[in-house]
């Protein structure tokens, strides 16, 4: 738990902060930033859920301190009175059902954190899809120098360094490296930067219009937990990454 990042957010909050390392969650919990009530994601499940939840998170955080207390005495019923309640026990499944609103009684109150997980997870699906789109871009017009590589050329090749990262970048979200979403961050702003440059001086609006449209697609993809702005921005960064790989690849 030392070296592991943590992303976190309020129930209110849309957007998440962080990375944090143990040390500096401790230190926004003293200084009572973080409850344990907040949300944190975790990447196993791809899901928010509160620090509360998480035994190992909340005993590391918010240690229990016993306290002497007297015992309330409990009124037992009689094995003898046989229950005048007759519905039959709810169980873990009943109650998972529940949370998840998929009861007739919780059908319109479906947990909001389960909406925003799902949201996490297409965020990450449309950024290893928008990856791929722009590494194909990035490669596939320079096929006859990757079949010869040759190092010494490989500045002249400027893409093919970029396209090196996409591939890197594209492994550690399929494993669910969620914390690498600050360099995906940094690569969107850095894909946009530099071949937003290379559309521009050659005067090419639309590849331009279509560049922009894929990097803040990408950033944004990394940073909402709302399913309506990550399915927006998904589709714009992926129309917009599909626009530069067809001008790269298709246009003379």
């Amino acid at each position: 738990m030392a070296t592991q990042e943590f992303y976190v957010r309020n129930e209110s909050e849309t957007e998440a902060r962080g990375p944090f390392n143990f040390e500096q969650l401790s230190s926004l919990t003293e200084n009572g930033q973080i409850t344990a009530d907040t949300l944190f994601y975790d990447a196993n499940t791809e899901q928010w859920a509160p620090i509360s939840s998480s035994d190992e998170l909340k005993q590391a955080l918010f240690p229990e301190k016993r306290k002497l207390q007297m015992r309330a005495s409990v009124q037992q019923s009689s094995l003898n009175t046989e229950s005048s309640d007759s519905r039959p026990p709810i169980t873990v499944n009943d109650m998972l059902a529940a949370a998840e609103g998929r009861t007739d009684d919780t059908k319109e109150r479906i947990d909001p954190n389960i909406a925003m997980g799902r949201a996490a997870a297409m965020g990450r699906w449309s950024c290893i899809a928008m990856l791929i789109l722009s590494l194909a871009a990035e490669t596939l017009p320079d096929i006859d120098f990757l079949m010869a590589f040759n190092v010494a050329k490989l500045l002249d090749h400027p893409l093919i360094i970029l396209g090196a990262l996409d591939v890197a970048l594209t492994i550690m979200l399929l494993l669910g490296a969620v914390t690498f979403y600050p360099v995906v961050r940094f690569r969107a702003a850095l894909g946009l930067g530099f071949i937003g440059f290379l559309f521009y001086t050659q005067g090419l609006s639309l590849p331009l219009l279509a560049i922009i449209a894929g990097s803040v697609g990408m950033y944004m993809c990394t940073v909402s937990v709302s399913i309506l702005v990550v399915l927006i921005c998904g589709l714009a960064g992926l129309a917009g990454m599909a626009g530069v790989a067809y001008q790269q690849i298709m246009a003379p």
